[in-house]
């Protein structure tokens, strides 16, 4: 057999029609990258898995953080046979079909078969109906794939038969440590090729993919195919790695801009315009996603602004959708808009702690009762407890509205700042 030499490598590498993300596939839990809740050690996947049952699952989040992996993953523990559909591109005849043929399978081996269903969201109600029979009689085990929320954009018949998984943003590190496995792995990734690339390089691939494995490998890919080999090998340095992500080079280091982005936070709250304008143009000039700062603006005005203005919650709604839908540069103008309004408007966190308060009652006390008089009793009970409608009293009547245990709870107290000053909560008035 011919010997191939290091140049025949090197070209079936660069030449591969298998996009590196596709080749660096997780093929195990253990090779998983991120998602610690969801594939950890206790996790409730690891245990299902260890006495081969699941169930049908839904996995929703971000693209790129290893959904449809995972599903790949769970099948080939499973050891089931598996079909995977694109909502997108497939109809109901797909889906029958798909049904038609996991009932013969399973008639035959008493084994079910798993759908893998990306976009899941996509389905329509009678795409999604057409399968529940098949789930329920334990044909199918339906895996859906979604970047949006299932109780939200899907059926409620099809949500209600699957265990829900919210997956995460990748950090920074997940990121790295896959891209440095991918240079050095010999099998799937570069690793038969000479690459020398620089720390600086992988780590602003890593910082401005977003959280998204994919977009990472997809510009290490292109790093490599496209630089052309010296003396050295393949060099790849920090001006290529910003090429290839197209963001701009962040000219601090990764503390530096974590630091920027709490300079930036902070400015917001303490009410300083000008600071808070520098350090998301600072920001975005370094090469931050400007959604990332809409978020952040949107979250300050309900935790420093809240009901001492809630205009300033509207207004940072307004420059987050303008930027999704506008982009850059014309996005930074009502953003600007919306950071200077939350500046200055007057300050409150009363929503945070009433929020903090709330939950941690909610949290200590599962257990606690619906009062009486405020259960959904159905119209043939006799003689329900009496409940007062608002609206027979002039639109407020004073009742019990938390459970006995915390009837005498305030989690509420308005500031002495904008709107909030001098306001009286309507059960704490005197009518």
């Amino acid at each position: 057999m011919k010997k191939e030499n290091n140049g025949e490598i090197e070209e079936s590498v660069l030449n591969s029609s298998v996009p590196l993300a596709e080749r660096m596939r997780a093929r195990s839990l253990d090779e998983f990258i991120g998602q610690t809740d969801i594939v950890g050690k206790n996790s409730l996947i690891r245990r299902a898995l260890s006495v081969n049952r699941l169930g049908s699952c839904i996995f929703y989040g971000p693209p790129g953080v290893g959904k449809t992996t995972l599903a790949y993953i769970i099948a080939d523990s499973l050891g089931l046979k598996f079909v995977k559909l694109n909502a997108v591109s497939s109809g109901v005849a797909d889906a029958k079909k798909v049904i038609t043929d996991a009932k013969s399978h399973f008639e035959l081996t008493g084994k079910s078969t798993i759908l893998i269903l990306d976009e899941c969201h996509r389905w329509n109600k009678a795409q999604s109906d057409s399968v529940l029979e098949a789930v329920e009689r334990g044909y199918i085990t339906f895996i859906g794939t979604t970047t949006e929320n299932p109780h939200i954009s899907m059926t409620p018949a099809i949500v209600s038969r699957c265990r829900i998984f919210k997956f995460s943003h990748l950090n920074v590190d997940d990121i790295k440590d896959a891209l440095i496995r991918a240079v050095k792995d010999s099998e799937r990734g570069f690793g038969k090729l000479k690459i020398k690339i620089d720390m600086d390089a992988i780590n602003h691939i890593a910082m401005f993919s977003n959280g998204d494995l994919r977009s990472a490998y997809n510009a290490l890919e292109l790093a490599v195919i496209t630089t052309k080999p010296s003396k050295y090998g393949i060099v790849i340095d920090k001006s290529v790695a910003e090429q290839c992500i197209q963001r701009p080079i962040i000219s601090v280091d990764e503390n530096l801009y974590y630091d920027m982005l709490s300079a930036f936070c902070k400015s917001l709250r303490g009410s300083d315009p000008d600071a808070a304008l520098y350090w998301s143009e600072r920001l975005i000039t370094a090469g931050c996603d400007p959604l990332l700062i809409c978020r952040r603006l949107v979250a300050h005005a309900s935790e420093d602004v809240g009901m001492a203005d809630s205009n300033a919650a509207l207004l940072a709604m307004v420059a987050m959708n303008a930027m999704q839908n506008l982009g850059l540069p014309e996005g930074r103008i009502p953003l600007a808009h919306a950071i200077i309004y939350v500046c200055e408007a007057e300050k409150s966190n009363s929503v945070v702690r009433a929020l903090d308060s709330a939950h941690a009652d909610a949290e200590f006390n599962p257990d606690d009762n619906v009062p009486e008089h405020l259960k959904n009793y159905h119209y043939d009970i006799k003689n329900p407890p009496k409940y007062k409608y608002p609206h027979d009293y002039g639109g407020y009547v004073s009742q019990q509205y938390l459970p006995d245990k915390l009837k005498d709870r305030v989690y509420y107290t308005p500031s002495n700042n904008g709107r909030e000053k001098g306001m009286i909560k309507k059960k704490d008035r005197k009518f």
